[in-house]
């Protein structure tokens, strides 16, 4: 669907030149949910920006169904937006907001009010039709301006974290939503966050940046379990790092040597395996305590910490290093552990996975 290829932006001013884009390439798929997440200034809005047209970039192409998007203005492009603040207007009803871009092409009046019904329809705004749009939620604004960006039928619909400003039970509820209207219309939604948890949550692939660059590109569960570096491996999830020996490379797999001297077959990394000193990740929950006897990792428990659906240890190793581990509780269960216990963690094979540097 859309093509990115060697996309560099620079911004010039006052001050230095700024690189917000760096040589970025990425293919978008027809009908996908794709995900730009990273840390606030990595470059994932200043994207979005160039494919709606709002910025250009200082070299590279981005095409659309192979037709070039670069010399278009933003009005030309079959893409629409949805932005943060939802940009509604106050004065008119819900309907006349979804309908006003429909009426601005001039559409026939038939026309207009078919697909505003369509679309009152497909977010449940039914009998909020002739409410304005100052009288509703938070929640209900954000279905409306999702309405009124899918109402033009647009190729592509471009979300800049629309999902910001909402409390946390709605904006879990609105993750499924907007998986759902993006199922149901079969258009290509790009969508920008800083929040693993909305991009593993919605997406079929994510995108992870950083200054400027792309990182790393997969499924959710490839990016959660298989991180290529250490700062994907941070930035999606918790995560323990040690200092391991890398003592073979054999496929996908690698063995790994702990400094209590317990050997552990793991995940190799992507490229650029050898031997020596390497950054193993191991997430919290793939690992488990037991006896200190025997296991791969052994210390002492510093602090429990008990949140409900599950219970975080946290441990010192023998060799200095801290490592959390995370068990799900069940029902009527008793703490068999306690602080200052002399512990072992249990790491099943294949789930450390040893980074990139």
């Amino acid at each position: 669907m859309i093509e990115i290829d060697r996309v560099t932006k620079i911004f010039t001013g006052r001050g230095a030149p700024f690189k917000a884009l760096d040589d970025v390439s990425v293919t978008i798929r027809e009908n996908e949910f794709f995900t730009l997440l990273g840390p606030s200034g990595c470059g994932k809005t200043t994207l979005l920006r160039v494919i709606a047209g709002f910025e250009a970039p200082t070299k590279g192409q981005v095409t659309l169904e192979g037709k070039d998007l670069v010399a278009l203005p933003p009005h030309k492009r079959p893409v629409n937006t949805v932005f943060q603040s939802y940009a509604l207007f106050p004065h008119m009803t819900v309907a006349q907001n979804i309908g006003f871009g429909l009426e601005m092409q001039d559409r026939p009046k038939a026309e207009v009010k078919k697909t505003v019904d369509e679309m009152l329809d497909l977010v449940r705004m039914t009998e909020m039709a002739d409410r304005k749009t100052s009288e509703i939620s938070g929640g209900q604004q954000q279905r409306v301006a999702l309405a009124r960006a899918l109402a033009p039928r647009p190729r592509v619909l471009l979300l800049d974290e629309p999902l910001s400003a909402l409390d946390f039970k709605l904006r879990k509820d609105m993750q499924i939503e907007l998986k759902r209207l993006q199922s149901e219309t079969g258009i290509t939604f790009i969508f920008v966050t800083h929040d693993q948890e909305e991009a593993l949550t919605m997406s079929d692939r994510i995108a992870v940046m950083n200054a400027g660059e792309i990182r790393q590109i997969g499924g959710p569960r490839d990016i959660y379990d298989h991180p290529a570096e250490r700062f994907v491996a941070d930035f999606i999830g918790d995560t323990n790092f040690l200092t391991v020996d890398l003592e073979a490379v054999e496929g996908e797999g690698a063995t790994v040597r702990f400094a209590s001297g317990e050997a552990l077959q793991v995940r190799a990394p992507e490229s650029g395996a050898t031997t020596g000193k390497v950054t193993l990740a191991i997430r919290p929950e793939h690992a488990s305590l037991t006896a200190p006897e025997g296991a791969v990792l052994r210390g002492v428990l510093e602090n429990i910490v008990y949140f409900g659906t599950d219970t975080h240890y946290h441990i010192t190793l023998d060799a200095g290093d801290r490592f959390v581990l995370r068990e799900q509780n069940q029902p009527d269960q008793t703490q068999a552990r306690s602080i200052g216990d002399a512990v072992g963690v249990h790491v099943p094979v294949s789930v450390g996975q040893v980074l990139r540097d």
